[in-house]
């Protein structure tokens, strides 16, 4: 209102120093901007009022000071809200390379050691598990070999039973020859050869059967002596059975014992395999999780660069609008100024002391 009351004055001051430039021309000259209009609308309302020329000046001043302090204070905000936005910008582009500099040395811990240190623990796993598997296999293979020997076992000592049995009966039948029969020798002579075909498999007792059998084959057993002879070559050769199946017995003693250490050491090699692989899996889990941390953290810091450069360009923009308003402002505040200047040396330049407009 002080304003629009101010250029009331200066339109006053105006006609009155139409002897300095004609009215046509200041007419001209203020309808050219919505200030100027103002004036020439407010003369009419001004021009049967009346006052000290003075007064008139000391208004047109006083709206110069207001419009030079406002033009001031305007500097002063601009050039505070600049200071504020080179600073904003200085942090967010730091931000946005403080981001990106996380972004990629994250990304390269994880491309560089914690990847490649998870595909060894893995691979390490892998060779863990299939040494498990090498050992199992060796497990069942000496489990399998193990039973057929133990067969193998018991149908030689069941052998070694039969032609002890054979032995006692040949020894029995021998007994009985005081003046034997054909039949009764016949039938001796096919216990000799049954004793044969139980041992048949032994290549170490085969000779002394085999020459107990001749022997027998041409004896009538009437004389005592061959008798005797053969008894004691039975009995040495019922020793040999019996010695056989100790021995047997007691090396199939020694491979059950040997076969259950072997069984113990793989148990404990596959147990240590399972350590190992529980050891690994600490490790691999812990790797996995610092995967999980690092991507996480990479993944944020990739969204704080995107929020960041939001942010930048959304005050970049509303810096350029606020720029443009204050550009706009300076330009009216100016404008203003020169007019309110341009009037106030009019009302100065003519004796206006004694007057009342």
């Amino acid at each position: 209102m002080k304003t629009l009351f101010l250029i009331a004055l200066i339109a006053i001051a105006f006609t009155a120093r139409v002897q300095e430039r004609s009215l046509s021309k200041i007419t001209t000259d203020l309808k050219k901007s919505t200030y100027g209009s103002a004036l020439l609308h407010l003369v009419e309302l001004h021009s049967m009022a009346g006052g000290p020329v003075q007064e008139l000046i000391d208004a047109i001043e006083e709206l110069i000071n207001d419009l030079e302090e406002e033009l001031e204070e305007l500097e002063f905000n601009f050039q505070q809200r600049t200071n504020q936005h080179n600073s904003l910008v200085i942090g967010f582009e730091q931000d946005i390379q403080d981001a990106v500099i996380d972004v990629n040395n994250t990304q390269d811990t994880l491309d560089n050691l914690l990847f490649p240190r998870r595909e060894q623990l893995q691979v390490r796993i892998e060779q863990i598990q299939e040494n498990q598997e090498a050992n199992r296999k060796n497990y069942d293979e000496a489990v399998l070999t193990r039973e057929q020997e133990h067969e193998d076992f018991e149908f030689q000592i069941a052998e070694l039973n039969d032609a002890t049995a054979a032995v006692d009966d040949a020894l029995a039948l021998l007994s009985s020859l005081t003046n034997p029969s054909l039949l009764q020798i016949k039938r001796f002579q096919n216990s000799l050869k049954n004793i044969e075909q139980k041992i048949k498999s032994r290549s170490r007792m085969a000779p002394m059967i085999k020459a107990l059998i001749t022997l027998a084959s041409n004896q009538n057993f009437s004389d005592q002596g061959i008798i005797g002879q053969i008894v004691n070559a039975l009995n040495e050769f019922r020793n040999a059975i019996v010695d056989s199946i100790n021995a047997q017995t007691a090396a199939e003693a020694d491979a059950q014992t040997e076969h259950e250490e072997y069984l113990e050491q793989l148990d404990a090699e596959y147990a240590e395999f399972q350590r190992q692989i529980n050891r690994v899996n600490v490790d691999l889990t812990a790797t996995n999780e610092k995967i999980d941390q690092l991507s996480d953290f990479r993944d944020q810091r990739e969204a704080d660069r995107k929020q960041y450069t939001a942010e930048l360009e959304l005050e970049n923009n509303t810096y350029a609008e606020e720029t443009d308003t204050y550009t706009n402002l300076k330009n009216e505040f100016t404008r203003e100024l020169g007019i309110s200047e341009q009037a106030l040396s009019v009302v100065q330049s003519a004796d206006f002391s004694n007057i009342q407009v």
